[in-house]
């Protein structure tokens, strides 16, 4: 079993930065894939960005690259997301999520994520 709490949420101004954090408890989750995934009022939950166990390989929605970066430290039991240059579009909240021990893929579905945190808001102003 794997549990996850996100924090780091809060409200900035159009072109600023957060980081959010995903600690996780759990003996496996230093070998699992971990994404994070964010909703808005009246949208689907969507993909974000993932790391792998190591945190060297990353995947990133086109709509974040080159303004978030997911990593992996702390004996691989938190994973951040640093989110630079936001605007208004990336309020939403933000879940943390991994993928079951021995999926490798960095999966941009969510159907292919077994454990979830409660989530985080994360409000931009214009």
């Amino acid at each position: 079993q794997v549990q996850l709490v996100e924090s780091g949420g809060g409200v900035v101004q159009a072109g600023g930065s957060l980081r959010l954090s995903c600690v996780a408890s759990g003996s496996t989750f230093s070998n699992t894939v971990v994404g994070w995934f964010r909703q808005s009022p009246g949208k689907e939950r969507a993909f974000v960005a993932a790391t792998g166990w190591d945190g060297d390989r990353t995947n990133y929605a086109d709509s974040v690259k080159g303004r978030f970066t997911i990593s992996r430290v702390n004996a691989k039991t938190t994973v951040y997301l640093q989110m630079s240059s936001l605007k208004p579009e990336d309020t939403a909240v933000y879940y943390c999520a991994a993928r079951p021990v021995g999926k490798f893929t960095l999966s941009n579905l969510r159907s292919e994520y077994d454990y979830w945190g409660q989530g985080t808001q994360v409000t931009v102003s214009s």
